[in-house]
């Protein structure tokens, strides 16, 4: 008998974040978006900062070492008109706190500060028998792992999915790079997107081979306003950071015939930018709920990606070039549609599908996921 529905709390990002980056562009900006939560200033005081235009009273509160509970170093609170709260206070010493915000006497935890986007709650609601439940079957592992990105001149993170068995295994696996979207983080995948419970029940169910699943983060600051400089900068992130810290630290297979990318949302753009200058380097792309750069006119990506000289070693060299939407009220419906045109206009051999009508959605993502892990390296 299937068990009453469960529900469970976990430290994630907030399914309703991932908008498309040219939903993203579209909104009104307010200071929270150019808003640093904390700053350490040179005489040793740091200013922690919050966007609460409505609220009446804001205080930090935190760990007794930087919060101090008494004495003459009390916060000092100040209100700006444009809505941003400034606590500043004085002589914090190295180390790491924590604190939150009381704010009209609610703890508020800073939605701005480090890893915020990782502690949102979420509720997984299931039977137990459901693709993405936690079920009694052989578990992978899910690593964090940090590399330094030469493009970006940084350390990054990124999740990375092991199959159970992993590690009493001698044998050489293929490599699925799986990209998240707009305003989520290499986080989203393992946590809402609940890939690790995915690729367990499937494995189990012999309904995929055995494979590394490699979620890198797709973040990058763009200062180009159709973010073609992030566009790129991730590409080179991937090929020249991701892929060979991978395959110098995990036991894969690198040529292009067990190498697969695949990304939704802004993940989808990303996934395009990157397979379509590198598609000597992969057999395997999911384009999910997206299509190339919407902000960037389609013939002149075309013509940026060589398409009309490419097409044919393209084909040639994808197994599967699938695109999908969530229907027609997926918001990124006629990006990828004017994509698909594109394709068909340079003859790009693809296959184009909506079969989950659940709009712009982790349902619609996870349901991918199900879907297309069982055609990669068959």
């Amino acid at each position: 008998m299937k068990s009453i529905a469960k529900l469970c709390l976990m430290a994630s990002l907030m399914v309703g974040s991932s908008l498309s980056a040219q939903a993203q562009w579209q909104r009104t900006p307010t200071p929270n978006d150019t808003l640093q939560p904390v700053r350490k200033h040179a005489d040793g005081s740091v200013t922690f900062s919050i966007y609460a235009p409505k609220a009446r009273t804001v205080t930090l509160a935190g760990d007794g070492d930087l919060v101090p509970f008494m004495g003459d170093n009390k916060p000092v609170v100040k209100e700006n008109p444009n809505g941003v709260w400034n606590i500043t206070i004085k002589d914090v010493k190295p180390g790491a706190y924590r604190y939150h915000y009381v704010v009209d006497g609610i703890n508020v935890y800073d939605p701005k500060g480090e890893l915020a986007s990782e502690t949102s709650a979420i509720a997984r609601i299931d039977d137990g028998d459901d693709f993405f439940a936690m079920k009694n079957v052989p578990h992978g592992a899910v690593a964090q792992r940090y590399y330094f990105s030469k493009a970006l001149n940084t350390t990054r993170r990124m999740h990375v999915w092991t199959p159970a068995g992993y590690e009493n295994s001698n044998k050489k696996l293929p490599v699925f790079y799986l990209i998240h979207g707009g305003g989520d983080t290499d986080n989203s995948w393992p946590g809402v997107g609940c890939a690790g419970l995915i690729l367990d029940n499937l494995l189990a169910e012999g309904k995929i081979v055995p494979m590394i699943v490699v979620m890198p983060n797709g973040n990058i600051p763009a200062k180009e306003k159709d973010m073609s400089d992030m566009m790129q900068n991730f590409t080179d992130d991937l090929m020249g950071s991701v892929v060979p810290f991978v395959e110098s630290n995990y036991r894969v297979l690198t040529d292009k015939d067990h190498r697969a990318i695949g990304g939704l949302s802004m993940g989808g753009i990303q996934t395009l930018e990157v397979a379509m200058q590198y598609y000597d380097k992969f057999s395997y792309v999911f384009v999910l709920s997206s299509g190339f750069n919407p902000n960037i006119d389609y013939e002149i990506q075309a013509e940026r990606f060589h398409l009309a000289e490419n097409a044919a070693k393209i084909n040639k060299s994808f197994k599967i070039l699938s695109c999908t939407q969530g229907g027609k009220t997926d918001i990124t419906w006629i990006s990828g549609d004017k994509t698909n045109k594109i394709f068909d206009k340079y003859g790009i051999k693809y296959e184009y599908s909506e079969p989950y009508q659940s709009g712009h959605s982790w349902t619609t993502w996870r349901n991918n996921l199900k879907d297309l892990a069982p055609r990669l390296f068959k």
